[in-house]
Order: C-alpha cells, then sequence, then structure tokens
C-alpha cells in the first residue's frame, strides 16, 4: 500500500479528523460499535470503540486483507485514550529472514511471552490521553534476533478513543512535533507586555490659573534673592547673590563661602570694602 510511496519524517495511517478516515481500514463489530464521537478532552473528533468482547470488535488496516502496508519507518506512535477497561492492539511485521512476526500489546496481561512467529507483551497506560511509542526495529532484534524490514498490517482491538495512529523515522521531542500531531496543540504565545513611559507633568498644557502662579512665584524669588541699592548719583543698582570660586584675599588665605555681594563703585558695600582694605594697607605700611 505505502511501499511506493515518500515515507520520511510521519506518515499516518489513520486520522479522527476528515472526510472519510476509516477509507484505508476495514471494521469487525460484534456486540459492540465503532463510531466517531467529539472528546471534551481534547476538543476534537476521535474514534471510539467499545465492546464486549475485545477480540470480536476491531479495526484492520489496509482494508484488503491480501494487501500489505510496506512500511519501513521503524517507530509506530499512537495517540490513544484509556477507557479503564481491557484493550489490545496487533502489528505484523516482515524481518530480514523472511518472516511474518506479530506483536501483540495489551494491558491485560502481566508477562511477556515470545513465541516464533508472535510475540505477546503487557502495557499500561495512565488515566486519560496517552502517547504510545513502540519502536519495532528494537523489538524485532531482541526478541528474534534478527532485522525490522517493514510493518505489513495493523489492527486495533476495543475498548479505546483513537485520535491518531502514524509511523515514523525516529523519535520527536514534543518541541519538533507539528501541530496537528499533538493531542493539546501547540501553546500560545503570551504577548510581552508593551513598556509604558511615563509622562512628565510639563509635557501637559499649563493651565491659565498655573501659568499666572508661576510667573508670581518667579518674582518672588528673583525678589529674595536681589537687592535694591542707590549709587552716588541716586540711581538704583540691582545686587544680585550668585556663586563664585573662593577669592585670594592675602598669601596662604582663601575666602569660600557659599556667595558673595558683587556691587557696583559708589555703593555701600564698595565703600565698606575699601575702608577695610585700607586699615590694613595702613597697618603693613607702619
Amino acid at each position: 500500500m505505502f511501499r511506493n510511496a515518500y515515507q520520511q519524517g510521519f506518515l499516518t495511517v489513520l486520522y479522527s479528523v476528515g472526510s472519510s478516515p476509516l477509507e484505508k481500514w476495514s471494521t469487525y463489530t460484534k456486540n459492540g460499535y465503532i463510531k466517531r464521537i467529539y472528546d471534551e478532552d481534547i476538543k476534537s473528533l476521535v474514534f471510539e470503540i467499545m465492546g464486549s468482547n475485545v477480540s470480536t470488535t476491531f479495526i484492520h488496516c489496509p482494508n484488503d486483507c491480501k494487501e500489505q502496508l510496506g512500511v519501513k519507518l521503524p517507530f509506530l506512535v499512537l495517540l490513544i485514550k484509556n477507557m479503564h477497561k481491557y484493550f489490545c492492539f496487533e502489528v505484523k511485521i516482515q524481518d530480514d529472514q523472511r518472516f511474518m512476526r506479530r506483536f501483540r500489546v495489551s494491558n491485560f496481561q502481566s508477562k511477556t511471552s515470545v513465541k516464533p512467529f508472535c510475540t505477546a507483551m503487557p502495557m499500561g497506560m495512565s488515566p486519560g490521553w496517552n502517547q504510545i511509542q513502540f519502536n519495532l526495529a528494537d523489538f524485532t532484534r531482541r526478541a528474534y534476533g534478527s532485522n525490522y524490514l517493514e510493518a505489513v498490517s495493523l489492527q486495533v482491538h476495543a475498548n479505546v478513543r483513537i485520535r491518531r495512529i502514524y509511523f515514523t523515522d525516529k523519535l520527536y521531542t514534543e518541541a519538533e512535533l507539528p501541530n496537528d500531531y499533538r493531542l493539546m496543540g501547540k501553546p500560545k504565545d503570551l504577548k510581552k507586555p508593551e513598556k509604558q513611559f511615563k509622562v512628565p507633568p510639563a509635557a501637559r498644557p499649563p493651565s491659565p490659573l498655573n501659568t499666572a502662579r508661576g510667573q508670581n512665584a518667579g518674582a518672588k524669588v528673583k525678589a529674595a534673592h536681589a537687592e535694591v541699592v542707590q549709587d552716588v548719583d541716586g540711581e538704583p543698582v540691582v545686587v544680585e547673590m550668585k556663586k563664585s570660586p573662593p577669592q585670594i584675599l592675602s598669601p596662604g588665605i582663601s575666602a569660600t563661602g557659599p556667595s558673595e555681594v558683587v556691587a557696583t563703585i559708589g555703593s555701600p558695600a564698595a565703600e565698606e570694602a575699601t575702608e577695610g582694605q585700607t586699615e590694613i594697607t595702613e597697618d603693613a605700611y607702619y
């Protein structure tokens, strides 16, 4: 069936979503049913196989018993749900010795039984949905000492729910699987919150009331840092307080005050400074 098809990566043989998912499968029901239902856990359509007897209700691929799958990919993966009832599946393979071998995996068997043409082994399932990975090449080599060539047929019995059955060339991690091959789908990437820039208060247009208050406050500040004096001619002179670097008054002595008074010639402050310099000069002279 798939012998002449391109086999690389993933090869799906059953997918529960689609117009005719059981096109390549044949169904057998006795005291049971096989139907497609909606599963609430994964929010998708799945196949449910239920029956009172495990051996009498199953699906088989290929639908014609004379045909063969011809799948050379060594890993068989089943996405199935545990229904807490008896369940089993069988896969028939062909090895390099040209013998047909059969592997039967079930959850009601406790020991592994290896026979010349059939190997039965137990399987443990956790509650809910499970991903069963079956290494056909490894089991063929360990059970019969031969090499795996291809899968011939596949048979899934009751009681189980099936999402997808496919073959792969290797085991893929959860991050490497496509979105359709996952049970819950790929999680959505959370958007990073955008940076919020705080707008300074000065960026807002000032109100007329605040503008008037600001002008009055500026005038008061200037008045506090300035004094009005009169010069010799009687004209007003503004004396501002400003910071200046230290000045050398005499060798080894410096003035390090926070501010100094700068006045014009003829002002009372200038006269006081001149009188101080005269007294120091006369003392030094005598």
